[in-house]
């Protein structure tokens, strides 16, 4: 994945990192600031009859910032790429030196920014370029196979936001701060675990200083 990071355009001070554990005991392992964390997670019926709850009660609760970046995922086996695009877009502001004008990642992020989620997916799904450089690094997106799938967690007005693009629009978590995001993200994370108790089959990566 770090290599994928290399070829979108993104500096080498920037990099997924494992999370080994978000227990008081280890999450002190992981390189901060942590900017974003991934989810990578097996599907249930559990798990989807969940998502749609804390949809609604989301829509309720909050609205989601103007500038937070939010697509959708239009095709299968590319949610690991869809997870990053949303980790990298909404820390563009902390990453803009890391990104060079003319990067992979950040002319598709100037480009799709003012699109419908909708048509941000399609627009992935229609890059040429994003296609070619996941072959070139060799990598199938993490979250290819039908029955796992991948989420970002971002911070944005101290607020923080699960961003999937299978869902209508980003859900809202409660608040949040750059100091605690990684231990409230890891709270949620944990919720996702205790619905399958008995699966192993979860991993957390965190983007952001190597």
């Amino acid at each position: 994945m770090n290599k994928f990071l290399d070829h979108l355009g993104i500096s080498k001070e920037w990099r997924i990192s494992d999370i080994p554990s978000f227990s008081d005991e280890l999450i002190g392992l992981v390189p901060t600031p942590v900017l974003a964390v991934l989810l990578l997670f097996p599907f249930s019926n559990k798990d989807n009859q969940y998502c749609k709850e804390r949809e609604e009660n989301s829509k309720m609760k909050c609205e989601a910032p103007k500038n937070l970046y939010f697509m959708s995922q239009t095709i299968n086996k590319i949610c690991g790429t869809v997870a990053l695009i949303h980790a990298i877009a909404n820390n563009a502001d902390k990453l803009n030196d890391s990104m060079a004008p003319d990067s992979l990642i950040k002319k598709f992020i100037d480009s799709s920014k003012p699109l419908t989620p909708i048509k941000k997916g399609k627009a992935l799904e229609s890059s040429e370029e994003i296609a070619t450089t996941l072959l070139q690094c060799q990598t199938r997106d993490l979250g290819d196979k039908c029955d796992y799938h991948f989420v970002a967690f971002v911070q944005m007005d101290c607020k923080l936001f699960e961003l999937d693009g299978r869902k209508l629009e980003p859900v809202f978590h409660g608040n949040t701060s750059e100091a605690s995001f990684l231990k409230d993200t890891g709270h949620i994370c944990q919720e996702y675990m205790l619905r399958d108790p008995h699966n192993l089959n979860f991993t957390a990566l965190a983007f952001g200083a190597a």
